[in-house]
């Protein structure tokens, strides 16, 4: 069985609580717990070790889900997709000090300390005092004034960032938090511009973020006074949350991935790549807007919070 961890849960969190209770209140699911506590199953599979209906098995194994004791996801099958369970926490303590407070980390990633990019027209970089290096041309992506960046932009591609994991405590690990402004990029501005934009960590798939447009028509609140107004002005502030039963954009579920998935710990940095898929619907290109630009004075920032 992959390596699962700890959890605590608190007074504090009183939904949470509330949550663990209803999931162990059930003798059905205790012996569900015991059979994934020996391997990982389908709902299926479930069922039939259980004696009790798929739609049983289907209902028992979300409430678990929500309780956050199990995880799930999806895989290929005969006959499309299947759901499978395993076990998302080794151990859990429940904490009934109304004291415990949650604590957070803050890292701010400038949006021009970008490692690595695979970038097409339309696209540029500018700080807050005017254009690094030339529009539209993909290679002054390497200038070294890069790290100067208040806002890019790119047609086409991928941006990737790489995020110190030295100090995280994966045993008092609740979520990871990354937002960022962003918008459609179209040449100029046109607020129906859509676009696709996905967010990868450590190079899993953590939720697409489906951009109505690349905003204009008004200025940027933080914008300089030398930015042209028949640019873009702001995007929208996007927030990725990764808890330990899935991903949530915005507070929606857009994938079952939970913490351990991304193996925040194990590697020696935490990738973070925001880009349009090959075979994304929609390829409008992305505009990452810094602490000067935009609607909102934020880089690209990593919450961690225990």
């Amino acid at each position: 069985m992959e390596d699962v961890g700890d959890k605590i849960y608190c007074l504090k969190n009183k939904k949470e609580l509330v949550l663990l209770g209803k999931a162990l209140s059930s003798d059905v699911r205790v012996e569900l717990l015991e059979l994934l506590n020996e391997e990982q199953l389908n709902v299926n599979e479930i069922a039939e070790r259980l004696n009790i209906p798929a739609s049983s098995a289907a209902m028992n194994v979300k409430v678990l889900e929500e309780a956050g004791i199990i995880e799930t996801e999806l895989r290929p099958g005969i006959r499309g997709s299947m759901k499978i369970c395993k076990i998302g926490i080794k151990n859990f303590k429940i904490d009934l000090s109304s004291k415990q407070e949650m604590e957070e980390e803050v890292i701010s990633m400038p949006i021009g300390s970008y490692v690595d990019y695979k970038v097409e027209p339309t696209c540029g970089i500018v700080s807050d005092i005017g254009y690094i290096d030339d529009e539209d041309e993909p290679r002054c992506f390497y200038n070294p004034e890069r790290i100067n960046a208040k806002l890019l932009w790119i047609g086409d591609g991928f941006i990737e960032y790489r995020f110190p994991n030295a100090k995280i405590d994966p045993k008092r690990l609740k979520s990871v938090e990354i937002s960022a402004e962003l918008s459609s990029e179209a040449p100029d501005f046109n607020n129906t511009y859509r676009s696709d934009i996905t967010l990868w960590v450590n190079g899993v798939d953590a939720g697409t973020f489906y951009c109505p447009g690349d905003f204009g028509g008004r200025r940027g609140r933080l914008n300089p006074s030398w930015w042209e107004d028949t640019k873009s002005q702001y995007g929208m502030l996007k927030k990725w949350n990764i808890k330990m039963d899935g991903t949530y954009l915005d507070g929606d579920k857009v994938s079952h991935a939970g913490l351990n998935q991304y193996h925040l710990v194990e590697e020696p940095f935490i990738s973070i790549r925001f880009g349009i898929k090959e075979d994304a619907k929609h390829k409008g290109g992305m505009n990452i807007f810094g602490d000067s630009f935009g609607d909102y004075a934020q880089n690209i920032l990593m919450k961690i919070h225990y």
